[in-house]
């Protein structure tokens, strides 16, 4: 990831956003009910707009982006104040084992480079029984309107590593030591595939998979 192109957009991200409202809706009134009174960790919060939509919920919460202009955005305006931002690479989190109840990383699996190395930060820094909230744009070229946003985002310098389908996106995260406990898609302009998992070897928290 070119991180001066995110400095960069960081001004413009939530406008831009703006037309997946409806998606990100759904997702504002889900996570405030798995993540309440815990410790949450937000990784590639980019101007943390779900961060300051859910963060009440939440015992405390840190939210992270590796942008610096990305956290300089998410400083303004009001927010919650058991929230605070942070600068941070999702591949190295300064953060010390089985130091969170869950951690949500929304939209960056796909433009990692290596997305698995994130998971395992992830994993080592989510207590055993945590729960990790991974909704990720999924089907990028499936239909015109996404097919033309995914166009747009390569235009402006934003390169897609990765770009599964829902069923490769599960495949991938249960590759990588996670039992996905609930899978749905949302309708955006790319389309959204909201996943909630917990860690393999414990099994903790089941729920409905879909």
């Amino acid at each position: 990831m070119n991180k001066k192109i995110w400095d960069i957009y960081a001004p413009i991200y939530e406008k831009a956003m703006r037309g997946d409202r409806k998606a990100y809706g759904l997702m504002y009134e889900r996570i405030p009910q798995v993540i309440q009174g815990k410790d949450v960790l937000e990784v590639a919060t980019g101007p943390g707009l779900l961060a300051k939509h859910v963060a009440h919920a939440a015992k405390k919460m840190i939210a992270t982006d590796y942008s610096d202009g990305m956290i300089k955005e998410a400083k303004k305006g009001s927010y919650p104040e058991n929230l605070r931002f942070e600068v941070a690479d999702a591949e190295h989190l300064p953060y010390g084992d089985d130091s969170f109840d869950a951690v949500i990383i929304a939209n960056a699996l796909h433009i990692v480079p290596n997305p698995e190395k994130a998971l395992r930060e992830i994993s080592r820094v989510l207590k055993d029984d945590g729960l990790l909230i991974a909704p990720n744009f999924v089907n990028h070229q499936k239909g015109a309107v996404s097919a033309v946003w995914s166009k747009i985002i390569s235009i402006a310098g934003i390169k897609l590593e990765h770009q599964w389908s829902t069923a490769e996106y599960r495949a991938f995260l249960e590759a990588n030591g996670w039992k996905v406990v609930m899978l749905e898609e949302m309708s955006a302009r790319i389309t959204l595939a909201y996943a909630e998992c917990v860690k393999r070897e414990k099994n903790a928290g089941e729920g409905n998979a879909k």
